[in-house]
C-alpha cells in the first residue's frame, strides 16, 4: 500500500532560536501528523528577549522555492507567517493564485510577542490589497486587526469587550477572507459580563474568548486564561496548526477548534527556556 502524508507548506520567516516562525511551524506540522515543507521569506537574529536584525529573502528565490515545492511534493495547505515586504507579499500571493492553493491560513505576522515590528508599515496594504482576498483564513491577534482596520479605514477601533471584538471580527471579514479567526490572547475577558482584563491584573479566573466569522456566523471559542510569560511563537504554532488541520480535511471550525486546545496545552506545559518570553512545548502531546 502506498503511503504519504497531508503536505502543508509554511511560508514565513526562520526564528534562530527556534519558538517562532519556521522552525515552530515544522514542530506543529509534524506534531500533527503532516509533511512539512518551506519558503523561507528571512532570516532573523532573534530569542526570547526580542529581534535584533532581520536579513530578508529576495522575492525572486523566494518565487524559486515555492516553484519546487508546487512542482514536485503538491501542497495541501498553505500557512503565510512573517512576509518581509509588500514585494515579498506579492510574490507570495502570485505563486499561490498560479498553483491555484487551497486552505490558505494567513498570519499577518507585524509585531512578535516580545514587541518587535517585524513588517514595514507600507506592506501593510498589501496584505489587504492581495492576500486576503485569496484567504482561506486570517488569524490576526488583537493588535494586529486593529491595526490592520485603522490602515483599511483610516480610523481607530477601540475593543473593550466580546462585542467589541465580534465587531471587529466583522469589519475585517469585509477585507476578503473566507474567514476570519480573531485572537483574544490579548484580550482577558471577565467571564460574566466579557469585558476587558488588564493583562497585568487578569487571573486564573478570566477567560480568553477566540472569535470565529464567517460573514453570518459567530463561534466563540473559550478558553481559560493562562498565566505565563513564556508564549513565543503561539501565532505561528496556532496557524501552523490550523493549516495542517485543514490539510487533513477537517472543516474550517473544527480545525481552529482543535488548533487552539493544541496551542493551550502548548502554553500550559510552561517551559522555563531563554531569560524572556520563553517558546512554549510544541512537542506536548508527544512524549515517549
Amino acid at each position: 500500500m502506498t503511503r504519504t502524508l497531508p503536505r502543508v507548506l509554511t511560508i514565513a520567516g526562520s526564528d534562530s532560536s527556534g519558538g517562532a516562525g519556521i522552525e515552530a511551524d515544522l514542530k506543529t506540522i509534524t506534531a500533527h501528523g503532516c509533511y512539512g515543507m518551506t519558503g523561507i521569506t528571512g532570516l532573523t537574529a532573534q530569542n526570547t528577549t526580542g529581534v535584533k536584525d532581520i536579513f530578508p529573502v529576495a522575492p525572486s528565490f523566494l518565487e524559486l522555492a515555492l516553484d519546487a515545492v508546487f512542482t514536485d511534493i503538491g501542497v495541501d495547505a498553505v500557512k503565510t507567517g512573517m512576509l518581509a515586504s509588500a514585494a515579498t507579499i506579492e510574490s507570495v500571493t502570485k505563486k499561490l493564485k498560479e498553483y491555484q492553493a487551497s486552505n490558505i491560513c494567513v498570519d499577518p505576522v507585524m509585531i512578535s510577542t516580545s514587541g518587535s515590528q517585524l513588517l514595514p508599515d507600507s506592506a501593510v496594504s498589501g496584505y489587504l490589497a492581495h492576500l486576503f482576498p485569496i484567504a482561506t483564513i486570517i488569524t490576526p491577534n488583537i493588535q494586529e486587526a486593529q491595526f490592520l482596520y485603522k490602515v483599511a479605514t483610516g480610523t481607530d477601533i477601540v475593543v473593550d469587550s466580546l462585542e467589541d471584538a465580534k465587531r471587529l471580527a466583522m469589519e475585517l471579514h469585509n477585507l476578503g477572507p473566507k474567514y476570519v479567526l480573531l485572537k483574544g490572547g490579548h484580550l482577558p475577558l471577565t467571564t460574566d459580563g466579557y469585558t476587558r482584563v488588564k493583562e497585568q491584573a487578569a487571573t486564573s479566573a478570566d477567560v480568553v474568548a477566540d472569535i470565529v466569522y464567517d460573514g453570518s456566523t459567530y463561534e466563540i471559542i473559550e478558553s481559560p486564561f493562562i498565566i505565563t510569560k513564556n508564549t513565543h511563537g503561539t501565532g505561528c504554532t496556532l496557524s501552523s496548526a490550523i493549516a495542517s488541520n485543514l490539510a487533513k480535511k477537517m472543516t474550517v471550525v473544527d480545525a481552529v477548534k482543535e488548533a487552539i486546545d493544541y496551542v493551550h496545552g502548548a502554553i500550559a506545559d510552561d517551559l522555563q527556556l531563554g531569560k524572556g518570553n520563553g517558546p512554549i512545548n510544541h512537542l506536548h502531546r508527544t512524549y515517549i
